[in-house]
């Protein structure tokens, strides 16, 4: 499994608009082949400073789903309501902490 971070930086007049948003396109994100779990984060400091964290089965699944047209057009909506350009992130599995 690969886990994705994708990180948003929010005008603050847009945080709501985004996250509710940001929920559909995570209930489409369940309908993708290869798709585990998907949450949205909201930094307690910065809260318009947003993470979704996104389990996939492999890295190829996710972006395939990155290069549709269902998240091209979800992203395109959200590019007016965002400070900057996201980042995103993979996280690798580190076999755990000992």
């Amino acid at each position: 499994m690969k886990t994705f971070g994708l990180n948003y930086d929010i005008k603050p007049e847009y945080v709501e608009e985004f996250k509710d948003f940001s929920l559909k396109v995570i209930d489409l994100m369940q309908e993708w082949p290869g798709h585990v779990e998907t949450r949205l984060f909201i930094d307690a400091a910065k809260p318009n400073s947003m993470m979704i964290y996104s389990n996939w089965e492999t890295v190829d699944q996710f972006k395939t789903f990155m290069k549709s047209d269902d998240f091209k057009g979800a992203i395109g909506a959200t590019y007016d309501m965002l400070e900057g350009m996201p980042s995103h992130k993979v996280y690798e599995e580190t076999g755990g902490l000992n």
